[in-house]
This record gives structure tokens, C-alpha cells and sequence, in this order.
């Protein structure tokens, strides 16, 4: 009967050992997504082709610098997170020809090929909402940020976003998850 209960109490001291690793992993997962790493979900059409509704990407704040190209998730401008592009940083001076369809940064047309969009594509700011009078300077702690799919953004040229303070961005787009047929790295400039 003894060696019963040693063998029972081996037995529990093992079910805690092994619950308790799964515990702390829980928790480490918990804290690796909360404080390094989020899972957002693309919402609308605003970033075609580079990014569909539905997408899931893993959106990180560290180590990175927001710079021209670098996607971003920002909170705090609308009812929901958005997933846009930032095609102008602190001090740099945006002008849209709404026209030709070409973005200038201080004065010099953006090769936007190298994020995958068609340079050239015509859009117009919508009616209804309030656009900003181009140029523009980017003030400082802000970003510019535009959809890839110009057509249908609401983004930085109208003035219920304007400018981003950077403060509002949750972090930078790195990696998507799903659909599985886009998983990989986030296409940010001419080098990824």
C-alpha cells in the first residue's frame, strides 16, 4: 500500500510539474503578444493589391524606424485600426498632382513601382470628405500615410486623418500570416 502512495504521489507531483509548464508558456505567449508582436486583420479594400481583406499580419513596434515605404497599423484616427503606407516622414514636403495621378515628395515624383503600385493611376479626392490643400510639410513626430489603392482610401489627404502622429501607430507590418498563398514578409521597398 506504501509503495501505492509513493507511486500516486510521484504521479501528481508530475500532472503539477507538467501543468505548470504549461502555464508559463501560456503566459510567455500572452506577453509576447501583448507587448512584441499583434495579430491584425485587414479590413477593406484601401490596400489592394499589396494586402486583401481578411489577411492576417503580425504587426510589430520594435526595432523598427517608420520610414518612406514602411507599412504601418495606426490606431486612434478612425472607429477601427487602419493598415496604410508611409510615403512622407517628418519635415519631408508632399504635393499630389490628382491629375497625372503622381505623389511628389519634396519635389520629386515617388517611384511608387516599388511598392507595387502603378504609378500613373489617376484618383481624386472623394466628395464628402474634406481634403487637404497640397503641398503639405509633414510636421514634426508625424508620418504621411496613403492607401496602396488610392482609389478608395480614406488616409492623410483628407482631414479627418491628416497627418499621423506617430505616437498613434501600433507598428509596423512585418510578416502575413494568412491566406497561406501570401504568407511572408511584408513588401516594403525595392530591397524586400
Amino acid at each position: 500500500m506504501e509503495k501505492n502512495i509513493k507511486t500516486a504521489s510521484k504521479g501528481v507531483r508530475s500532472m503539477y510539474e507538467w501543468l505548470e509548464e504549461i502555464v508559463f508558456a501560456l503566459v510567455a505567449v500572452i506577453l509576447v503578444f501583448t507587448f512584441l508582436f499583434r495579430v491584425v486583420t485587414v479590413t477593406g479594400k484601401s490596400m489592394l493589391p499589396n494586402f486583401v481583406e481578411g489577411e492576417k499580419v503580425v504587426v510589430t513596434n520594435l526595432g523598427h524606424d517608420i520610414e518612406q515605404g514602411t507599412v504601418v497599423v495606426v490606431t486612434n484616427v478612425l472607429e477601427e485600426p487602419i493598415i496604410k503606407r508611409v510615403i512622407a516622414t517628418e519635415g519631408q514636403t508632399v504635393n499630389i498632382d490628382y491629375d497625372t495621378g503622381t505623389v511628389y515628395i519634396d519635389g520629386e515624383a515617388l517611384n511608387e513601382t516599388q511598392f507595387g503600385i502603378e504609378n500613373g493611376i489617376t484618383f481624386h479626392p472623394y466628395d464628402g470628405y474634406e481634403a487637404l490643400v497640397f503641398p503639405q510639410t509633414v510636421p514634426k513626430g508625424c508620418v504621411f500615410v496613403l492607401g496602396d489603392n488610392r482609389t478608395v482610401s480614406r488616409d492623410s489627404r483628407y482631414a479627418e486623418i491628416g497627418m499621423i502622429d506617430t505616437r498613434h501607430i501600433m507598428g509596423e507590418a512585418v510578416f502575413t500570416l494568412y491566406p497561406f498563398d501570401r504568407f511572408g514578409f511584408v513588401k516594403t521597398n525595392e530591397n524586400n
